[in-house]
């Protein structure tokens, strides 16, 4: 009988991806790190109740923005909080998906980032960086040349492997691109004897829906905010932290 997979590695999945699969991508120290410049702005601490701020704020470039989940309290001098929202963190809980007879779909590669930065800009699915497409599979659809949807992998925690930068362009939504690309992954997921996960911010209604009656069931809500190491020339902060 196969083990159920410790659902509590989920805590701390930042902080296990950037120590563990990611570590080759990330800078820090056993306290604090962070994804290396180029991919996805996203920091974490060892212990989030505790953050070692001092030892983060060498690596980090004044008027850097980042993302951290799992961390409340005040910020300490030379560093702001700009947004401050929630997300929710949900797993998988479905079987093994069916293959395609005819996908459709193409595996990204790096000739692709600036595309899939574009788009991830424009769609905000969540941090995303130029080089984010080293940290995992990358799936998209592609119309007349031009890149219109796109899935892939981002955070890896002991068993559980993370869906991430899920996104379509408004133009060919509704199509079911981006839940086909999903299920394509979660299939991988399944056949390496990984469980899918994803987060979703807190007002991304629709697309919650859509993964709960795919078959992931929410896990936990925790916090997500927008920090800034400070510096007088500081660079506007974002609007907002992404759809997730």
């Amino acid at each position: 009988m196969n083990t159920p997979p410790d659902l509590r590695l989920l805590d701390t999945c930042v902080w296990q991806s950037l120590c563990g699969p990611h570590r080759a991508f990330s800078l820090g120290t056993s306290t604090a790190r962070r994804f290396a410049p180029g991919f996805s702005p996203i920091i974490a601490f060892a212990d989030p109740a505790n953050p070692d701020w001092d030892a983060l704020a060498p690596i980090c470039t004044p008027g850097e923005h980042f993302y951290c989940a799992a961390w409340q309290g005040a910020p300490p001098a030379g560093w702001s909080v700009d947004v401050d929202s929630a997300m929710s963190q949900l797993v998988w809980q479905g079987g093994m998906p069916e293959p395609e007879a005819n996908p459709g779909w193409v595996a990204l590669d790096a000739r692709s980032a600036p595309e899939m930065l574009d788009l991830a800009t424009r769609l905000q699915p969540g941090p995303f960086g130029l080089r984010t497409i080293e940290l995992g599979d990358y799936l998209g659809y592609f119309d007349h040349g031009r890149l219109v949807s796109m899935a892939g992998e981002r955070f890896g925690a002991g068993s559980f492997r993370e869906i991430s930068a899920v996104c379509t362009d408004p133009a060919f939504q509704g199509r079911g691109l981006a839940r086909r690309l999903m299920l394509e992954l979660i299939r991988r997921h399944q056949q390496r004897g990984l469980t899918s996960f994803l987060h979703v911010m807190r007002d991304n209604l629709r697309a919650r829906q859509m993964y709960e009656r795919m078959g992931f069931v929410v896990y936990r809500e925790l916090g997500v905010r927008v920090v800034t190491r400070l510096a007088s020339s500081a660079a506007p902060a974002p609007a907002s932290l992404g759809h997730g």
